[in-house]
């Protein structure tokens, strides 16, 4: 049953890239296999979760078991302005008592019940994943039962891990909500100021960056799919005059079929940087004055962009001193491997480097157009390679997912994230300004002049260029008594433990003194005497009886010293 829509899906008019292949390169698919057991970058499952989580006030039900629910839960920092629902996890939980007993439309049925009954959600969306797809439990029958039964709308997503990548699960999803969701609700306030924004998934609440000024504008989001989305708004979707896509790899099935079924025309842009927000403003209003808006939008556009760009171009002046010249290198992909060079070269940031994974053709063509370098795209880059760039300080910080985090620490390198991990909004021009302001936070962070530094001790682990005051430590150790002897069987007893002047207690809860006039002084001993030094690097008495100060440092696995710190 979903063999043909993913054929189908490898065969997508709107993708230059999938068009520009012959006929068998076509029906692969636009993603490496993955390797089996390997970290690859998620599953169609993965994909689909992605794109339809974020959708806020539905209940978001996983057919599995635990385990793919616990590691697809939270995998991105999306935000919401309202409902929550969509942060609470639910799945059926099968086991193999289940799998093997058939219980798993039955179970899911009940699952389908519970939350309507508690939660009372707009939709439920039913997610099949490996193991419900290869046993063969039939997600239409049940969904369409229930939503018979309870009057809620269930929407089956068909996208089981082993279907492919998660592009292809971004597009699956997609593929659900034209079949099951866009077209189902017809609103009541419909104007020739709508618009639908496709792939912007509100990371950070970065959207909130971007919504005031189309509100300034009297432009009106219909539906952004999928960040902060209610479930009504993506189902009036098709209402909108205009689409704007910011992630054409995940979506452009869905914004291709939309234009196809509803007539209503899309375009590529991004809401990063100063230049690239303003022309993604200027590209919607002329879009909706050529379906019916006033063309005073046009105008009341370019008044909007002249003064938000002055104030944002005042503010980054400040940064310009401190990063101008700096090098940066991006390893990300998508649109982000040229918006974000876009942006950073706008203040005068060199780009070395930006991979072009998971780019389309038009977004590999802008990227050479901007660098006029072809040889600073890379499709992928091998750990090692990376690394061995960071380490000849080819860059001053990297930009990328979490994944490489640490080839840039183990470099002693700034790094900034800037995918789906992030903890700060970087679109619109007041997302440009905080992008710029964590990267000057991250490349003047002194933990990175520390850490390049040359090491301040050798490889025994003695401090370079320290002086010890006092006894040498060999002299130290020679002079040092041999450990003590274990007592006799049957009792303490006295035993002769080194020197027989050694200073101590004179017994085990006595006095002990210090020096030749000390009452003790000479007396024999039931305690360990004094060493050179305790073994917390302390003060202690030496074997002739002088105060020794030495200030030997301990650093651990430091070779010689192990011995002597145990």
């Amino acid at each position: 049953m979903l063999s043909p829509k993913v054929q189908n899906l490898f065969d997508e008019p709107g993708c230059d890239k999938n068009q520009a292949k012959d006929e068998k390169a076509r029906k692969k698919g636009c993603s490496k296999p993955l390797t089996p057991g390997a970290a690859a970058g998620g599953c169609a499952f993965d994909g689909a979760k992605i794109v339809l989580q974020p959708i806020t006030d539905v209940a978001h039900l996983v057919h599995a078991p635990l385990a793919c629910e616990g590691n697809s839960w939270d995998n991105r920092g999306a935000a919401s302005s309202g409902p929550m629902l969509w942060r609470t996890s639910f799945t059926t939980d099968l086991t193999e008592l289940d799998v093997v007993m058939g219980q798993g439309e039955r179970k899911l049925y009940k699952a389908i019940r519970e939350i309507v009954e508690e939660h009372a959600p707009p939709a439920v969306f039913v997610y099949e994943t490996c193991v419900t797809a290869l046993i063969g439990d039939d997600l239409d029958a049940v969904c369409r039962h229930a939503t018979d039964k309870f009057g809620v709308p269930v929407i089956p997503v068909h996208a089981a891990g082993f279907v492919g990548s998660k592009n292809l699960g971004n597009k699956l999803a997609g593929e659900a909500l034209l079949d099951h969701v866009i077209g189902t609700h017809e609103p009541d306030d419909v104007g020739p100021y709508d618009i639908n924004i496709l792939g912007e998934f509100n990371l950070a609440g970065e959207f909130w960056m971007v919504k005031p000024l189309l509100d300034e504008l009297g432009i009106r989001i219909r539906a952004c799919i999928p960040g902060d989305a209610r479930y009504l708004d993506v189902a009036s979707a098709h209402t909108a005059r205009a689409t704007m896509m910011v992630c054409s790899t995940a979506l452009i099935n869905l914004a291709r079929k939309m234009e196809e079924r509803w007539g209503i025309p899309f375009f590529e842009g991004s809401f990063y940087g100063v230049a690239d927000t303003s022309d993604a403003l200027r590209q919607i209003a002329k879009l909706l004055v050529a379906r019916g808006a006033d063309a005073e939008l046009i105008d009341r556009t370019e008044t909007l962009i002249a003064r938000e760009e002055a104030i944002a171009w005042a503010r980054l002046e400040a940064f310009r001193p401190r990063l101008e010249g700096k090098r940066v290198l991006l390893n990300t992909g998508g649109v982000k491997s040229w918006s974000i060079a876009s942006a950073l070269m706008e203040i005068g940031i060199e780009i070395v480097g930006t991979s072009t994974k998971k780019s389309t053709d038009e977004d590999k063509a802008r990227i050479k157009q901007l660098l006029e370098d072809e040889h600073k795209m890379f499709e992928g880059m091998a750990p090692r390679d990376l690394y061995a760039l960071l380490e000849r300080h080819d860059a001053d910080i990297m930009l990328s997912g979490g994944r490489t985090q640490f080839i840039a620490l183990k470099a002693r390198m700034p790094w900034l994230d800037i995918n789906q991990e992030r903890h700060h909004p970087y679109a619109g021009y007041d997302g440009m300004v905080e992008l710029v302001r964590q990267i000057d936070i991250a490349i003047h962070n002194p933990v990175f002049v520390e850490v390049n530094e040359p090491s301040p001790f050798d490889a025994d682990g003695t401090v370079i260029g320290e002086k010890v005051i006092g006894l040498s430590r060999r002299s130290a150790v020679a002079a040092e008594p041999p450990l003590p002897v274990p007592p006799p069987p049957g009792g303490r007893g006295l035993v002769g433990m080194g020197s027989s002047q050694s200073f101590g207690r004179a017994d085990v809860g006595g006095f002990s003194g210090f020096g030749a006039g000390s009452p003790t002084a000479g007396a024999p001993s039931s305690s360990p005497p004094s060493r050179g030094r305790d073994r917390e690097g302390g003060v202690g008495l030496s074997a002739d009886g002088e105060l020794a100060t030495h200030t030997h440092k301990k650093f651990a696995a430091s070779g010689a010293g192990d011995a002597d710190d145990c």
